[in-house]
């Protein structure tokens, strides 16, 4: 069981909580514990529309961009009264549409997914301050009911908690039960043999970027509409701490490996370590530090552990991209 990613991170979580409750014990109270869990679900939201990209052999760098934009046409549809499912329904649409674009780039043109995502990022957070002038829509822009439900208790659970678990679910059932799901690891896997199985690499990968692209187009309303505010920097650099959730999690970076257990975990250690650092005294702007090492360590981690790379005998296949 030790050689188990998730057992570990199961682990590593429960040494923190530990050290954290020994000075602080409150911190581990059930209902502190769920504040935390809401904190983390927007990363937990992008985090696995993230893997669904990473396991294609690609990133996207532009999840934060998109959750800005989505969260800023969200605000804006509230201030001219349009009603809350059509909002939602919106930004689905428009988030899904953002990270199409960056499948079809990637698909029709083979442009690096890396290089794709660093110029739309900032494409989607130029097009903020178009739409804005550089304004901020504020708390009292914003009507009562547009604020309330992501806030709004059920259960003992705020609803955005409640999302993010039905994302969880929803995610998990997608991966392991469906084509399209199984088709992510097959392409990341071996996409020479993927194409002798039938399964066409550039379009699997396409919609693995309108999949995450959806999935911070939702997050972008959710944060929004709990946080009471949209401007042109919102969520600025959360991007890193998508990426690093993921391979927390034991996403392999270079595709074709993970799991829905370990994305998870990893965002929730990543939202401990965030909700514990003003506990202990040290200043929330390590955030950034302690996502990139654990980035690096991580990464070092599963190359350690990795096997021994089988040979690609149909090597000169064709990838259909």
């Amino acid at each position: 069981m030790l050689k188990s990613r998730e057992t570990i991170l199961a682990l590593a979580i429960l040494a923190l909580l530990a050290v954290i409750a020994a000075r602080f014990p409150a911190f581990v109270l059930p209902a502190n514990l769920a504040a935390v869990f809401t904190d983390t679900s927007p990363l937990i939201i992008l985090a696995l529309g993230q893997m669904a990209v990473i396991l294609t052999k690609c990133i996207d760098l532009s999840v934060a961009a998109n959750l800005a934009l989505c969260g800023m046409i969200a605000a804006m549809m509230n201030g001219a009264a349009v009603p809350l499912p059509v909002i939602l329904l919106a930004v689905l649409a428009l988030g899904a549409a953002l990270g199409a674009v960056n499948g079809m780039l990637v698909w029709k043109l083979g442009i690096p997914s890396i290089v794709v995502t660093l110029g739309t990022m900032t494409i989607y957070r130029g097009v903020i301050f178009l739409l804005t002038d550089g304004k901020w829509i504020n708390a009292h822009q914003m009507s009562e009911g547009f604020k309330a439900f992501p806030r709004a208790q059920f259960l003992g659970l705020p609803v955005m908690a409640w999302i993010a678990l039905a994302v969880v679910a929803g995610f998990a059932l997608f991966v392991s039960r469906t084509p399209l799901g199984r088709a992510l690891f097959a392409v990341g896997g071996n996409p020479h043999a993927a194409v002798y199985t039938g399964i066409h690499v550039g379009k699997t990968q396409f919609w693995a970027f309108t999949l995450s692209g959806a999935l911070a187009g939702l997050t972008g309303y959710l944060w929004v509409a709990r946080y009471a505010v949209a401007y042109v920097d919102i969520a600025g650099g959360f991007e890193l701490d998508v990426v690093a959730a993921c391979v927390i999690g034991g996403i392999a970076i270079a595709g074709g490996a993970g799991s829905v257990a370990g994305c998870v975990m990893g965002a929730l250690f990543l939202g401990i370590v965030k909700n514990a650092l003003p506990v202990v005294g040290i200043s929330p702007f390590w955030q950034m530090a302690i996502s990139g090492s654990a980035i690096l360590i991580a990464i070092a981690f599963n190359a350690r552990h990795q096997g021994a790379k089988g040979r690609i005998i149909l090597k000169h296949a064709e990838v259909r991209a």
